[in-house]
């Protein structure tokens, strides 16, 4: 049934009310946003209802929407997360992008398809969302937790890398032989410095005071951070570049300031609403007609991506000695392609350089990861727990000497075992160093050992997810044995150890909720801890305090 409207205004009236039902469908069954997207721009496209053509009203909402994407991805873009995770998140990052891609061009060659096109679905194929990863990993409060921060940290590596993937592909786009390629490399090359060298000049001195004055009104500084990014963008454009890496260069030129997390925050949901109109225009271009074609090697990317992109990092990992569960929960990131990918595809397509079923093919493979990804990280622990058997490869097949050594013949002379240094675990060490306790802190990050190398209390690398780590433990003389994680599985597996090594000490556990508290309290834990609960309490407390005092 087709309907005709009579202005635009009313034509996106229908695609907001279609997308704010069909994604709230989505949503009950906890589907990303840029699936229901797409599928609302398929619905009201050519390919079912007819209701809208693709049209360069939208085809603008959808590229300002790309231009704040990159925008804040510069903004945001957190150099201290990659100097923080060092050189796990470089050589996750970088090794999954040469590995997937390398893999995905061989399958795509062997599908006969062409070089370009191959090269084209070998690098959609190596990007992963940022966006979804760090909304689900919040959700499941494990941003902070080990796998959480590598991959974050290898998520920004990729985010550097697909620019310089665009720029790359725009040069191709304008080049013609190998002549014309050299002359618009250098040329870009030239540009690039250029442009480059403008940015840091307005960096050093006009940026900075510039936003200090205009920050007196959040309208003006929201106002003049589009106009920023939107600007750049099209200089890019000029230059040879691409409006993704202008935006980017905008974002970047701002994130050192004072004022990156209040624009950031104020432009979120405007970046949001607007790529809205990217994934929906791409649903409107797609001819389902083409896609049942594309349905089989679909697949088989798909099952590449799913299983195979995991699968690297966890080679990736293992080798540096991470342990399978860290490495199988930091690959689930890598198990879907991204909106890049699909921003990617879109570029390779206005430039001439694939054609509408390969933009289909990757469009489809997007559909299917970014799908199945969501419910491989929202029940990550219960996969692992099922795979966990089959995984064992993929780490170290016993504990370290060093390990066995810290575990048999150093901790006699501790009065407190603790496990993690994170924020709850390094308050806890120096609390107990000041009442005069010997304390070991062990992790195994060892980022975090080499920046509390020098603290007060003793650090020391080990696994509490690693029952043999636990039981070597000599525990004669420890008093308490405690985490101050609180992923619930490893806490029950300390504990588990902790008896059959006989140990009669106490014992403490962070719990998130009741029933995690209660969880523990089962399996005989002494204490349990509650940090939000705790801090709360003695807020309180002192707030009452200092009423008293004021009224006395």
């Amino acid at each position: 049934m087709e309907f005709v409207f009579n202005d635009t205004f009313t034509e996106i009236a229908v695609i907001l009310t279609l997308a704010m039902v069909i994604g709230a469908i989505g949503l009950k069954f906890k589907q990303p946003l840029i699936v229901t997207f797409i599928a609302v721009g398929i619905i009201v496209g050519p390919s079912a209802l007819n209701w809208v053509e693709p049209n360069d009203q939208i085809d603008l909402l959808a590229k300002l929407g790309i231009a704040l994407l990159l925008f804040l991805v510069g903004l945001k873009l957190d150099i201290h997360i990659i100097k923080t995770m060092g050189t796990v998140a470089l050589a996750a990052g970088l090794g999954q992008v040469l590995f997937t891609s390398l893999f995905g061009f061989l399958i795509a060659l062997a599908l006969n398809m062409e070089l370009i096109s191959a090269l084209y679905v070998a690098v959609a194929l190596t990007f992963s969302s940022t966006i979804i990863i760090v909304k689900l990993l919040s959700d499941k409060r494990e941003l902070d937790e080990l796998h959480g921060r590598i991959a974050i940290g290898f998520l920004i590596v990729q985010d550097i890398v697909v620019v310089m993937v665009m720029i790359v592909l725009t040069a191709l786009g304008e080049a013609e032989g190998t002549a014309g390629l050299g002359q618009q490399a250098l040329k870009v090359l030239l540009n690039g410095i250029g442009l480059l060298l403008a940015i840091f000049v307005c960096m050093r001195f006009l940026l900075t005071p510039l936003l200090q004055q205009l920050a007196k009104s959040s309208e003006i500084l929201v106002l003049f951070s589009i106009t920023w990014a939107v600007s750049l963008a099209a200089i890019g454009v000029h230059l040879g570049f691409s409006k993704e890496v202008g935006a980017f260069l905008a974002g970047i030129s701002i994130a050192s300031t004072a004022f990156r997390e209040v624009i950031a925050a104020r432009l979120v949901s405007l970046r949001d609403f607007l790529l809205l109109f990217f994934f929906i225009d791409l649903g409107v271009g797609l001819d389902i007609s083409t896609l049942g074609a594309q349905l089989a090697p679909a697949l088989l990317f798909s099952v590449f991506v799913l299983i195979g992109n995991p699968l690297i990092v966890m080679s990736i990992l293992g080798f540096m000695g991470y342990r399978s569960r860290t490495g199988f929960l930091a690959g689930l990131a890598v198990a879907q392609i991204s909106e890049f990918s699909l921003i990617l595809a879109t570029l390779g397509f206005t430039q001439g350089h694939i054609s509408t079923e390969i933009m289909g093919l990757i469009t489809l493979v997007g559909l299917i990861t970014i799908s199945i990804s969501t419910y491989m990280i929202l029940y990550s622990e219960q996969l692992f727990s099922f795979l966990e058997p089959f995984l064992s490869g993929f780490e170290r097949k016993s504990i370290t000497s060093k390990e066995l050594t810290l575990a048999t013949h150093n901790d006699s002379k501790f009065d407190v075992i603790l496990f993690g240094l994170g924020r709850i675990g390094v308050h806890m060490a120096e609390e107990f160093e000041r009442q005069g306790k010997q304390v070991l802190v062990i992790d195994n990050d060892q980022q975090r050992l080499r920046e509390h190398a020098k603290s007060s209390y003793t650090v020391s690398y080990g696994d509490m997810e690693s029952p043999e780590f636990v039981s070597h433990l000599s525990l004669s003389g420890v008093s308490w044995v405690i985490s101050s994680l609180s992923h619930l599985p490893d806490n029950l597996s300390m504990l588990h150890a902790l008896n059959d090594a006989g140990y009669a000490g106490n014992t403490a556990a962070v719990a998130d909720n009741l029933e995690d508290q209660e969880m523990l309290e089962s399996r005989g834990v002494t204490q349990t801890i509650m940090p939000h609960n705790n801090a709360a309490i003695k807020t309180v407390e002192d707030l009452l305090t200092i009423k008293i005092q004021q009224h006395q």
